[in-house]
């Protein structure tokens, strides 16, 4: 195994962080002073930047190919998609393999620093992003030195490279049941692609943008229903998570919610890019019910609609 690659040794010890609201980042430079991270779950290896085979006709965003393991995957120069100034040099000289929402590609960077671990709870969602790149940079998180760490929402950066999925014709739901399903996710392009899933279900919903921000909504939720006079699961019928997400993960959230009385009755799908057997094993253990991998319009639908009936 290359030097680079020890990085990423243990990557199984990691699965002990799902519950304790804490994430690892792989540090990453594009040949400026500013520092970018990725999740580690998403890494599947680095290396030394192969031989790229330049290919016509393909998406902007996408450098070539190169053949990995007997694999042809599609490698992508994130200096296409973050806007750095004019006094980058990135050489492009390492490649992050990842591997999340049923794809494998190559991100070209400079270089690769370290590993950190960070609690989910010092991981910010940007705020009035200066630059252009909001959407790219999904969190902020500071580092012991104080310097900034801007961690890439990978799921932009893929419809970016390759292109949004689609969203197929769907057969609406034969109900008129007026409860609503919450989801929360960190990134706009899975927002978006879920609500256009639950909007050609015909399925009312709410949404938060971190699992933060879920919960205090979800307990305003509870507490109305309690004033109310009526149990939470006549008016919330199912409630969707993302696995990693800035201020509090999906496990901690599930945890939460199966932990509190007032959501009996309301079943918790755990969706996420992260779709390992270890990461869902992660989820059951967390609590949730079912655990759906990103980003399949058709794999979704068929495992809410059980669930929804």
């Amino acid at each position: 195994m290359s030097e680079q690659n020890s990085l990423l040794d243990d990557v199984d010890a990691r699965t002990k962080l799902a519950g304790s609201n804490k994430m690892e980042i792989l540090l990453f430079s594009l040949g400026t002073h500013e520092i970018f991270g990725i999740n580690v779950f998403k890494v599947r290896e680095v290396t030394h930047t192969p031989y790229i085979t330049k290919t016509p006709n393909v998406p902007a965003g996408v450098e070539g190919f190169i053949s990995l393991r007997g694999n042809i995957i599609p490698v992508i120069s994130l200096t296409n998609f973050i806007r750095l100034g004019n006094d980058h040099k990135c050489t492009n000289a390492t490649l992050i393999v990842t591997e999340f929402s049923r794809h494998t590609q190559g991100f070209l960077v400079d270089s690769v620093d370290r590993i950190i671990r960070v609690d989910w709870d010092k991981v910010k969602p940007p705020q009035n992003m200066l630059g252009g790149n909001e959407g790219i940079i999904t969190a902020i998180t500071e580092l012991p030195d104080g310097r900034l760490v801007s961690i890439l929402d990978v799921e932009q950066l893929l419809a970016s490279a390759i292109g949004e999925e689609v969203i197929p014709e769907i057969a609406a739901l034969e109900s008129d049941d007026e409860r609503f399903i919450f989801f929360t996710d960190d990134s706009s392009v899975a927002r978006k692609a879920i609500v256009g899933v639950l909007d050609r279900l015909g399925v009312k919903h709410q949404q938060a943008s971190n699992g933060h921000e879920a919960w205090e909504k979800l307990k305003s939720l509870a507490a109305r229903a309690q004033q109310d006079g009526r149990p939470l699961h006549q008016t919330l019928r199912l409630i969707l998570t993302d696995a990693e997400m800035p201020e509090m993960d999906g496990y901690v959230l599930t945890k939460n919610i199966k932990s509190d009385r007032r959501f009996e009755g309301i079943p918790v799908v755990m969706h996420s890019s992260l779709s390992s057997q270890a990461n869902r094993n992660m989820g059951m253990q967390a609590g949730v019910d079912t655990y759906v991998a990103k980003f399949d319009p058709l794999i979704l639908v068929d495992t809410l609609r059980p669930l929804l009936v």
